[in-house]
């Protein structure tokens, strides 16, 4: 008797020091399961996902019931009887140290499992465990069975950095749990007890011994009938570790979403559950990505075929394959097996047989007009849209592409390199590289701004600068080597003259060249103070020249990329909403003050001249080769510096502003005539094909402020309607030319508040 009171007592005392330690069991009604960051583009295409644990939660309600039956057969077939505790299965194990001094494994109830997983560390100590008793039996008091099975299915570590059911059949099966067999069931099933001993992946043999106990214990529960337990007790493992597979590329967005989510959320990003919509449209994604590889291996094609004769010591053949023979881009290693005249016969990695025809492996073929492949050769190999397959090899040049909604900044396309996993370097916002002739925009709304007019003649003549501190004087040059005499400002925005861009800098001053450099976003360190400023000398990111043609684009407004839509919370809560500033072009001066309208930079006016004269870069000068597009309303400006080691195109529509840039990271040169109009226009133009469709022409409309006047563009002055040289050209309402060339006798401009550009060109 005394023995029994003060064991009575002494559990009292217990009970009630261990109550004090034990945590609230009411926290389980707001579980926040570890759940990795997803990225999406705007459709809803998975981009990228980011953590160490991979799991999706699910509800109860959509657990297959043999799923359900599998566990309860396998780790707790007294579930729905029990309080929350086995106390016959504790006695066992008690019993069991008693006699043997051994612990015993059992006696642990689902319930006990979500209380050691959710309230309580792993520590093996008896007071652990007496405190996993007690927080079982508040649980069941506290939530339906229900309400702890689903915590159970979404918590249990699964192996392979999979957590709870649902991640356990995608990183197994590649499957939803509404398509999974009673046998992937059953192995599912038999992975909590031990992940690594019982993994199909890494130790096949054992997996399918548990299965096949899991299966058994549920013929014995009567879940399933005998024949369904010897049908999937026979089924081979169909194990295969999957992971979760990118809809679409676009990794060098992925990142910079995650190093903001990161900065925003710390560690927390990464387990919280957070789906980021993107402003990415997948595709134009895809169409970029595309255009971004055609064109460097383009280039490549341009400059030569780089042998590789099968000895990987070779430095040629280990740049080839990259020492290790894996995917980089969108090539593939491959081996030649088979040489004829007209076809070559390879084996990919995976022992796949292709064909490359002659015409895609001619470009390699050297003066002797003979295949440079021999057997053995390890080749780099890739296929087309036609799906054809062709000898490549690694571009060495690298590029950049990246397209914006004018109206409000959203991006909509990029990719900042050839190969995100072999550079992570994002060439689209992180290169700092000269943007040559794309800057001279800037220059030319600066002249016009100040008075000067689309038929100003400057005279494109020899000029030498004399620079203080430098030993030698400047004495810049056009592409071409020539020099054209009296040309009017937009002959020479069209064909590029850097002479007019250089004298017309000379002339406005170059503070107020920078001054307008500033309102478009540059800083003061990325813009010299010195006239080689008119060449585009200083530097900016793709992106940035982006944001400065989208002001073209959008009436004269500054917008501000960017590339967040929205932040959801695990529970589908909107956390964060985009709200950009957007263009207003058919506001009026009081509307542009809202704060949800971007600021306008230039007027109009200004902006109606400046997209007159980018389209005619594309109808008559150095980007011709975008008409291939068949269109009136494209504008843009090509850009290449110093000995080619940058190749713009920097271009436009209403509705989207995108640019392409080539050059090597170490800014070597890209070779002779290798321009933007030769090199980087392709990847826009094949970009564009896909951006484009279905999209109407937009007429340049004139606004009030702005006349057309004929003049003779030899003098930039008005000439009589009859005049055989005479052109069309438009002017600011107080810049008309009031003088006549010589001898003539008759004014001949009127208002064009109705006229387009395309009528008069």
């Amino acid at each position: 008797m005394t023995i029994t009171l003060s064991a009575a007592i002494s559990g009292y005392f217990l009970y009630n020091e261990l109550s004090v330690d034990l945590p609230d069991v009411k926290t389980l009604h707001n579980v926040q399961y570890q759940t990795p960051l997803s990225i999406y583009t705007k459709d809803n295409l998975l981009i990228a996902q980011f953590g160490e644990k991979k799991r999706t939660p699910v509800n109860i309600e959509d657990v297959p019931q043999q799923l359900i039956n599998a566990f309860i057969a396998a780790e707790d077939d007294s579930f729905y009887e029990h309080p929350g505790v086995d106390f016959k299965g504790l006695l066992r194990a008690g019993l069991q140290l008693a006699l043997t001094g051994k612990k015993k494994q059992g006696g642990s109830t689902i319930t006990m499992q979500v209380t050691r997983n959710f309230l309580l560390s792993n520590e093996k100590t008896y007071t652990r465990k007496l405190k996993e008793i007690m927080l079982a039996l508040k649980i069941e008091q506290e939530y339906p069975k229900e309400k702890i099975l689903e915590l159970y299915l979404n918590q249990m570590f699964m192996g392979h950095r999979a957590y709870g059911i649902a991640a356990a059949a995608q990183t197994y099966y590649g499957k939803p749990l509404s398509e999974l067999s009673l046998a992937e069931h059953a192995m599912i099933a038999g992975l909590p007890k031990a992940p690594s001993i019982y993994n199909p992946i890494t130790n096949e043999v054992r997996s399918i011994e548990r299965r096949n106990y899991v299966l058994h214990r549920m013929l014995e529960l009567n879940h399933i009938t005998q024949q369904q337990y010897e049908d999937a007790s026979r089924q081979p493992s169909t194990a295969k570790l999957q992971s979760v597979s990118p809809e679409i590329s676009a990794l060098y967005l992925a990142e910079m979403v995650r190093q903001k989510i990161f900065e925003l959320y710390g560690e927390q990003a990464y387990t919280s559950g957070f789906k980021v919509y993107t402003t990415l449209n997948s595709a134009l994604q895809t169409a970029a990505n595309q255009a971004l590889a055609n064109t460097l291996h383009a280039y490549d094609e341009r400059h030569g075929y780089r042998h590789c004769k099968g000895d990987l010591n070779r430095p040629v053949c280990q740049k080839a394959t990259e020492v290790a023979p894996t995917n980089i881009g969108d090539t593939l290693p491959a081996t030649v097996l088979h040489v004829k005249n007209n076809r070559v016969t390879a084996n990919l990695q995976d022992k796949t047989l292709i064909e490359i025809p002659q015409e895609n492996f001619k470009w390699a073929v050297g003066a002797t007009d003979r295949s440079p492949l021999q057997i053995n050769d390890i080749i780099r190999v890739r296929q087309l849209q036609n799906n054809s397959w062709a000898l490549t090899q690694i571009p060495e040049t690298e590029g950049a592409f990246v397209s914006l909604d004018p109206s409000n900044g959203a991006i909509l396309a990029l990719t900042g390199g050839f190969d995100f996993f072999r550079n992570k370097y994002n060439r689209v916002t992180q290169s700092k590289r000269q943007p040559g002739s794309g800057f001279k925009p800037i220059i030319y709304t600066t002249a016009l701004e100040q008075g000067y007019t689309a038929a100003s003649l400057i005279n494109d003549a020899p000029i030498v600068i004399n620079n203080p501190g430098q030993e030698n004087e400047w004495r810049p040059e056009n592409y071409s080597k020539r020099f054209y005499g009296p040309t009017s400002i937009r002959s020479a925005l069209t064909h590029s003259r850097n002479i007019i861009s250089i004298r017309l800098l000379k002339e406005l001053g170059v503070e107020k060249a920078v001054a307008t450099a500033l309102r478009f976003g540059f800083t003061e360190q990325q813009i010299p103070k010195t006239l080689s400023l008119a060449l585009g000398s200083g530097y900016a990111s793709p992106l940035q020249m982006a944001r400065v043609y989208a002001t073209f684009a959008n009436g004269g407004f500054l917008v501000k990329p960017y590339f967040i839509e929205r932040i959801e919370s695990n529970e589908g809560d909107i956390i964060y909403q985009a709200k950009p500033k957007i263009a207003c072009p058919s506001c009026d001066s009081k509307q542009e003050l809202n704060r949800s309208y971007a600021p306008r930079i230039i007027t109009p006016q200004i902006c109606f001249l400046m997209n007159s004269l980018l389209r005619d870069v594309v109808q008559h000068g150095t980007a011709t080769g975008a008409k291939v597009l068949g269109r009136q309303d494209i504008a843009g400006k090509t850009g290449t510096t110093n000995e080619q080691r940058d190749a713009w195109f920097n271009g436009y529509t209403q509705s989207n502003v995108a640019i392409a840039w080539v050059g090597f990271d170490d800014f070597s040169p890209l070779g002779n005539r290798e321009t933007g109009g030769v090199t980087a226009l392709p990847m826009w133009v094949d970009f564009m094909k896909t951006a484009l469709k279905d999209t109407a022409e937009t007429p340049l409309e004139v606004p009030t402020g702005i006349v057309k006047a004929f003049i003779n563009p030899e003098t930039g002055l008005l000439t009589a309607s009859n005049d055989s040289d005479g052109i069309w050209e438009f002017f600011q309402a107080d810049h008309v030319p009031t003088s006549f060339r010589s001898n003539d006798s008759a004014i001949g401009y009127s208002h064009a508040d109705e006229r387009s550009i395309e009528n008069l060109f």
